[in-house]
């Protein structure tokens, strides 16, 4: 704002900057008809103003052309790559902002009515700082983009990566925020009132939104957390995947089935989400049936043959659980608990252990038993 007003006070100093002008209105050699009126301003002020403008044009390609062929190569030839982010960084909003100086000089040369000439003050005035901003953003960026996202990625947390780009785009939206702020404030807006406004409509799109609101929090929750991570698989109100994207309001995961649902992370903060990467071992329960014709000598055969099987394969804990607890209609139950330690051998572990079992029980002679119903027939005297 400094620079912009200090620019302002300079530009309207006549015998400083209108040397030009005002020797072209020297009438010992100018023509008349540069001194005809057009509205409130002579062809002579139109023409200088017109030629302030192609020259200010003139002057930022030149500028452009000058940071890519000079500026752009010294910067290559340092060791650091902070120079080269910081030129590439900056050749757009310097230049621009030359062109909306030079063109802000040559439009406060003219004479409109008093309305006209307050709403291009203000124009430029708010184009100004907005490139101000601009400038300011994209620097900031570039020390995040140099400084600490190499750090983040080097960090054997997860949590640092998913937060970053958030907070990259909480930063812009703040600087935008208050540059436009300063803009309006400067151009004669009532920004207080303004922010009271906002302030009741933003009530209002709360009460809209707080579904979306509720999703967001329930993001931040996440990232602090820590429930699960990318390609952990959990189970939340009845869905099981692997996790594939942690997003600020959805998470993105790929069911079983290999199909992607998208979760709202205000579904973490309502229900209990399991995290089945995270199990040590997997319970296995199972409850094998006999036949009512097994003898007490086959069934303690059968426990037997069981504790064995399980105790045997490498991938099985020591603690199993066996026990003879049931009588069912066509059956006796036994119920074998046993815990698998390696995630990965799940399922193959299983098979082993059951096709050892239907091995073992048939050559022993154990039958299992299956629905079946018998009817007694009684004669009637």
């Amino acid at each position: 704002m400094n620079l912009f007003s200090a620019f302002i006070n300079i530009t309207q100093q006549e015998d400083k900057l209108d040397i030009i002008s005002r020797w072209f209105e020297d009438k010992d050699w100018a023509p008349d008809w540069f001194y005809y009126q057009w509205g409130q301003n002579t062809i002579l002020s139109v023409i200088v103003s017109v030629i302030i403008l192609v020259g200010a044009i003139f002057l930022g390609k030149l500028l452009y052309w000058a940071i890519g062929r000079f500026v752009k190569t010294l910067a290559a030839k340092t060791k650091t790559g902070l120079d080269d982010i910081l030129v590439d960084k900056l050749e757009e909003p310097v230049v621009y902002g030359i062109v909306i100086l030079g063109f802000y000089w040559g439009f406060q040369r003219l004479h409109f009515t008093d309305n006209v000439d307050s709403f291009f003050a203000n124009i430029f005035m708010i184009i100004f700082i907005l490139n101000i901003t601009w400038l300011v953003v994209r620097v900031i960026d570039s020390l995040i983009e140099e400084y600490i996202v190499p750090i983040v990625e080097k960090s054997d947390s997860d949590l640092d990566d998913q937060l970053l780009p958030v907070l990259r785009k909480t930063v812009k939206a703040v600087l935008w925020t208050l540059g436009i702020i300063i803009a309006l404030s400067n151009s004669g807006f009532d920004v207080a009132a303004l922010i009271a406004g906002l302030g009741i409509g933003g009530l209002a799109l709360a009460l809209a939104a707080q579904d979306t609101v509720k999703n967001v929090f329930g993001g931040i929750m996440v990232f602090i957390d820590k429930p699960f991570k990318i390609k952990e698989r959990i189970k939340v109100n009845g869905m099981d995947g692997f996790v594939e994207e942690i997003g600020v309001r959805s998470t993105r995961m790929r069911t079983l089935e290999g199909r992607v649902i998208t979760i709202p992370n205000g579904q973490f903060a309502d229900h209990a989400v399991e995290n089945v990467s995270l199990e040590p071992t997997r319970k296995v329960n199972i409850t094998l049936g006999l036949t009512y014709d097994t003898t007490p000598d086959q069934m303690e055969e059968a426990m037997n043959i069981l504790k064995d099987i399980i105790v045997g394969n490498p991938l099985v804990e020591d603690d199993v659980l066996i026990s003879f607890n049931s009588w069912g209609d066509f059956a006796m139950g036994i119920q074998v608990i046993y815990f698998i330690t390696e995630t990965e051998n799940i399922f193959s572990a299983q098979s082993e252990i059951n096709l050892e079992i239907l091995k073992r029980f048939n050559a022993a002679g154990l039958e299992f038993a299956y629905p079946t119903q018998m009817v007694y027939k009684k004669e009637v005297q």
